[in-house]
């Protein structure tokens, strides 16, 4: 927005959400914790502990729980349809939780709910909003003018390319060549920001005799690198859909760091659930039905080959990486 005062075009001044800082942020959760509120709904005490305070993430990301609703007993009491807590025995609760998880009930965890905001680099904003399945809601730099905060890798997180997996990284980048691409990483963002600032003219450096670019059009010169931030609300149900990709091991480490903090958040908040999670989901395998005869026919005592299992080249290394007994002398390869 902009007007003219005296023929002069004169500028707006930068709005609140401009202005934030870190410690704007830190101020906004200190005012938040101290404005506790009676409620006759459901509450997790440790999720409580955590409300509104950032877990920093990479060099200038966090992520924080802003509202949630439900915990593990509204998970019972939709697969139940009852009303009323405490009807069963903790024992039977869980077991009915594992059950649904077991058995891919996914309704009942559906009535649980969590609400995200998160601030993220833009390559893995773009990265993770492939799951579509939750309410989002991002910064503008339509509207707003972006900070001037980039991700740069720790040493250790310099990669070459996977030499087996086109979407992989494999050995750490050493010496020169590692020097080498934190400077363009940390050049390229710095200058881009410069020019990206330059193009919009605006605040103490503005050059009256120019017009300045359009917020929206300025921004298209930022790198990914660039930290953004939204609101990100999901249900529990997503919510262990995205962290069974995103918390796995072969997940990229970037955005891997935000779904291990997510996965401790849900861990406090619901207990009892995310452990029928890692038993049943993170930390359980997919088997095939070639992959459960082959089993069948070892179990018998029949010697198994990739030849003659009924599986393609890389499913049988697949499998027999997590049993390797399978193949004859309990060779894997």
């Amino acid at each position: 927005m902009a007007w003219r005062v005296n023929g002069r075009r004169a500028r707006r001044r930068r709005s609140v959400t401009e202005q934030t800082s870190g410690q704007d942020r830190d101020a906004e959760i200190r005012q938040a914790r101290s404005q506790a509120a009676q409620t006759l709904r459901p509450s997790v005490p440790a999720l409580e502990a955590m409300l509104f305070e950032a877990v920093p993430l990479l060099d200038h990301g966090f992520v924080r729980v802003i509202d949630y609703m439900g915990d593990d007993s509204a998970i019972v009491q939709a697969a139940r349809v009852s009303y009323g807590r405490g009807t069963r025995r903790v024992q039977e609760d869980a077991g009915l939780i594992r059950y649904l998880m077991r058995h891919r009930h996914s309704t009942p965890f559906e009535m649980c709910e969590i609400k995200f905001h998160v601030k993220l680099p833009i390559f893995i904003a773009r990265q993770w909003i492939r799951h579509r399945m939750a309410n989002v809601n991002e910064y503008s730099a339509r509207y707003s003018i972006l900070d001037k905060e980039f991700y740069i890798p720790a040493p250790e997180a310099l990669a070459a390319q996977s030499l087996t997996n086109r979407q992989g990284r494999g050995a750490v980048l050493q010496g020169e060549e590692a020097v080498m691409v934190l400077d363009l990483l940390r050049t390229d963002a710095e200058r881009c920001y410069a020019d990206y600032a330059t193009m919009l003219n605006e605040g103490e450096q503005t050059d009256p005799s120019r017009q300045g670019l359009a917020r929206e059009l300025a921004r298209m010169n930022l790198t990914l690198n660039t930290y953004t931030q939204w609101y990100w609300k999901t249900d529990l149900h997503n919510l262990f859909h995205f962290l069974s990709l995103r918390a796995d091991a072969h997940a990229q480490y970037e955005i891997r760091v935000y779904a291990e903090a997510m996965l401790r958040i849900t861990e406090a908040w619901v207990p009892v659930a995310t452990q029928a999670f890692r038993d049943y989901r993170l930390g359980a395998v997919t088997l095939s039905a070639q992959m459960v005869d082959v089993l069948r026919r070892r179990l018998a005592g029949e010697t198994v080959t990739a030849e003659n299992s009924g599986m393609s080249r890389r499913e049988w290394t697949e499998f027999t990486a997590h049993f390797p007994l399978v193949v004859p002398g309990g060779d894997p390869a």
